[in-house]
């Protein structure tokens, strides 16, 4: 028996919006830090503000493709997984993840069901803080993309989508925080 994809909800308006392909060029000034943002968590219920990590603990921000609660892209699925499953890797070492989804609120709340997710995935449904790190966008979504944020908000590393190198692996990030980010 053949089963087809269920593309119910993809053709709305964030995905006309972001239809056509804008590059990744993520450029902002790094003597004045990345762009701070709030947004809601929907895995704990509570609202994000970037700049309250600063000073405090370093952060991976984790830019993701999920175009609507049942279906996600093909590259960023494996990588959401692998994020989730090292949680715990990234918080024993002082590190937050912060995952950003541009599904909206409603949708987010069954992606942190159905994956499990431990870490907080925030939505920005409205794809502004997608915009303002400049991760580019293609077909209906923003694109991938991890930043790697030192306690002061200072840009450590940065991995942008590439049809070639679509995410940065769990080792490749958690290699790029410093060494006294490590608690143990």
């Amino acid at each position: 028996m053949l089963t087809s994809t269920d593309f119910r909800g993809l053709f709305n308006e964030r995905f006309f919006r972001n239809f056509l392909p804008i590059p990744a060029t993520s450029y902002f000034n790094l003597e004045i830090g990345t762009p701070d943002f709030q947004l809601p968590d929907i895995t704990n219920g509570n609202l994000v503000k970037l700049s309250d990590y600063r000073g405090k603990q370093p952060v991976l921000l984790a830019f993701t493709r999920i175009f609507t609660e049942k279906q996600y892209c093909p590259f960023c699925y494996p990588h959401i997984k692998a994020l989730n499953e090292n949680y715990e890797e990234f918080t024993k070492r002082g590190i937050e993840v912060l995952m950003i989804t541009s599904t909206d609120e409603k949708q987010s709340q069954i992606v942190v069901q159905d994956l499990g997710l431990k870490m907080p995935l925030l939505s920005d449904p409205s794809c502004q803080v997608f915009r303002r790190y400049r991760v580019g966008q293609a077909l209906g979504a923003p694109l991938p993309a991890q930043f790697v944020l030192d306690k002061d908000g200072k840009l450590l590393y940065r991995h942008l989508f590439s049809f070639l190198d679509h995410n940065a692996s769990v080792e490749t990030l958690l290699q790029r925080f410093p060494v006294e980010c490590s608690t143990s």
